[in-house]
């Protein structure tokens, strides 16, 4: 052989999915060598990790064949691979006068697969059909549809030092054109490539093609997929060329599905390459090693097992869902920390003008959160852990504290910690601060900021790119908590336009609570919710609380927020929802009928309805399917308490 064959004949021992260093020192010395570009671009694009003709050539031309990596290189790492010259072997080459015939050097630029495909033809033709019988078809319990084998009358065929004699011979197509040979002892697990022919984009299918593919490593495999599936399967000739082929078949079968068949321990490269081509991938058992693969599992188990295995088809996670209408059905109900005020996840705020409130009312809310409370304004709560990060007033915080647990004679609760340090949501202050939460046990918690101009010192908050850049930072912070992050801001001047500042900030809220102080009364609501009622009022008043007296015997104050019960008349202007109406005619007529009068804390003579009654009552009249309407049920006379309809206390219900 001449220097250039031998060169190409060390081309193909060695893995173009190499590192890209490794790739460039391959890529130099076959240049040393006399190569052309159409070798070592038809080589590279074998590779998962091919980056491109462009980057090819680019790469080529940048290579000096007088330069400081010689021939020696790609010979010697060839070597390593089990390459050897096959000038110093006893045996000749088939039919070596032939074929050098045209494989001689040309000096005009003819792309070399020409070559390689007309020196796979020869050898494929110098070979005969397989015969069922075939060691290695009886081995894998195949078939030899399409298959040859070289026969030992033929002069020697000698690659990777193996006499092919008798081998079963796997053509690659790529239409119908033929690009290389694989070569499959009888006897032995012993795959060889045709040295000199690329697979370039082809492949070999067994099983006629029409609703789904299987795209397998090898042909044992591919036997095994179409007769337990009767299917078609495709042998890519490698894992490292599934992505390859599976792009190639995705092209040409658009409407087909596609689905990867790994042996085992290639699971996460089979995911990839089912999301690269919206395709679908199987999973064989995990107590299984290394390399085993269907046709293994078909030997080990039966046909009719490996059909269930096939079946059982893994979707790689899509960054866009399609979801029918029963997917939509049946999607869970949104979650929430007070429910239809804040939700679970997410970036909300509550605002209002200084002097409002709003920091007494969010820390009453904080403290029924993290402790045995059901229910905050009439609003079931589910209990998280609540982080307060006090960054305006916290002179005062021990003092609101130390108010909320003496009018309500409770503990402080361990779930509700407090940060009074400095923060800056733009800075390295954000992870420090969710790594802070997460050690304590708050992750998937409440985080509340207050306020979040003390947070963001500096910003223009009229400005579009600093508010963007405040929002991306707080979205930062929740996606590290996976909880709620809660933003307690001002109002503007003009506190009819809502938050203060650029008007993305109230964009990106999942949730939002306004607070009002007018001359008669204080109210909260809810500004901004997903899937609930906007704009329920209720009113709340502070409560002064008496704590001691200090050094100078001045008398120590604070406040809590209570439920304003002298608003009554303008809670009764709440609008209802369906279920809250259905649910107050229901508990209505109940009532009339009711025995029971003056339990807990209802009025003298007040008609009174055990709680656990009224729910399996309203529950019938929901117009919603069985397994929702006692949620729904739960949630409509939550709704009536909240807006001051009915009192409850201890498992009681009342009118108001």
């Amino acid at each position: 052989m001449s220097k250039i064959e031998l060169a190409r004949s060390a081309l193909t021992y060695l893995d173009a999915a190499c590192s890209r260093e490794d790739w460039i020192r391959i890529g130099m010395s076959a240049k040393s060598a006399g190569l052309y570009f159409e070798d070592f671009h038809n080589w590279s694009k074998n590779a998962e990790n091919y980056a491109g003709e462009k980057d090819c050539k680019n790469v080529w031309k940048s290579f000096n064949e007088s330069g400081a990596i010689k021939s020696a290189t790609l010979f010697g790492m060839a070597r390593s691979k089990g390459w050897q010259n096959p000038n110093k072997m006893q045996i000749n080459v088939v039919n070596e006068n032939d074929h050098n015939s045209y494989q001689k050097e040309k000096s005009s630029q003819q792309p070399h697969n020409d070559v390689t495909n007309k020196y796979a033809v020869d050898v494929w033709e110098r070979c005969l059909p397989a015969l069922p019988y075939h060691e290695y078809i009886l081995r894998k319990q195949g078939k030899s549809d399409g298959l040859r084998y070289y026969p030992s009358a033929e002069q020697a065929l000698i690659i990777n030092g193996e006499n092919v004699a008798d081998y079963l011979v796997v053509p690659c197509w790529s239409e119908m054109r033929l690009q290389s040979l694989q070569f499959i002892s009888p006897n032995k697990k012993n795959k060889l490539n045709l040295p000199r022919a690329s697979f370039s984009d082809g492949y070999f299918s067994v099983g006629e093609i029409n609703d789904r593919i299987y795209i397998c490593e090898g042909i044992g495999q591919a036997w095994a997929i179409n007769k337990a599936s009767r299917a078609a399967a495709v042998v890519c000739f490698g894992s490292g060329r599934m992505k390859i082929v599976a792009n190639i078949l995705r092209a040409k079968y658009p409407n087909v599905r596609l689905v990867i068949a790994p042996d085992r321990g290639q699971e996460k490269k089979a995911c990839e390459t089912a999301s690269a081509v919206g395709g679908q991938w199987i999973e064989l058992p995990q107590d299984k090693p290394s390399n085993y693969d269907a046709n293994d599992y078909a030997q080990d188990h039966g046909y009719d097992e490996l059909a269930h295995v096939l079946a059982c088809v893994k979707i790689p996670e899509l960054r866009y869902k399609l979801l029918s209408s029963t997917d939509l059905l049946n999607t869970p109900p949104m979650r929430w920390i007070v429910h239809g005020v804040i939700p679970e996840k997410g970036l909300a705020a509550i605002y209002g003008a200084s002097g409002s409130g709003k920091s007494f009312l969010i820390l009453d809310m904080a403290f029924a959160i993290a402790t045995d409370e059901i229910y905050w304004f009439g609003r079931r709560i589910t209990h998280v852990p609540v982080t307060y990060i006090c960054l305006e007033g916290d002179a005062g915080l021990g003092k609101r504290i130390k108010a909320w647990s003496l009018y309500f004679k409770k503990p402080l609760p361990d779930a509700l910690r407090f940060i009074v340090q400095p923060f800056n949501l733009l800075s390295e202050d954000v992870s420090e601060l969710a790594k802070s939460v997460i050690s304590i046990g708050g992750m998937g918690g409440l985080v509340i900021i207050d306020t979040l101009n003390r947070a963001a010192p500096g910003i223009d908050e009229n400005s579009s790119k600093d508010m963007g850049n405040l929002i991306a930072a707080a979205n930062k912070l929740q996606n590290q908590i996976g909880g709620l992050v809660l933003l307690v801001h001002h109002t503007g001047k003009d506190a009819t336009k809502g938050l203060r500042g650029h008007s993305s900030l109230y964009a990106a809220l999942d949730g939002a609570i306004e607070v009002i102080k007018t001359d008669t009364r204080r109210e909260w609501s809810v500004a901004k919710s997903k899937d609930d009622v906007t704009g329920d009022a209720n009113s709340f008043k502070l409560e002064v609380v008496q704590l001691g007296f200090d050094d100078q015997d001045q008398e120590i104050t604070s406040c809590v927020a209570l439920f304003d019960d002298s608003k009554n008349t303008f809670k009764k202007k709440i609008s209802l929802g369906s279920n809250q109406k259905i649910a107050l005619e229901e508990i209505d007529k109940q009532l009339h009928n009711s025995l029971h009068t003056d339990k807990e804390d209802a009025p003298t003579s007040t008609k009174c309805l055990e709680y656990d009654k009224a729910v399996s009552l309203v529950a019938e009249r929901i117009p919603t399917d069985i397994k929702h309407q006692k949620t729904r049920a739960i949630s409509a006379i939550a709704g009536l308490v909240g807006k001051k309809y009915l009192g409850m206390k201890s498992g009681w219900l009342w009118r108001i």
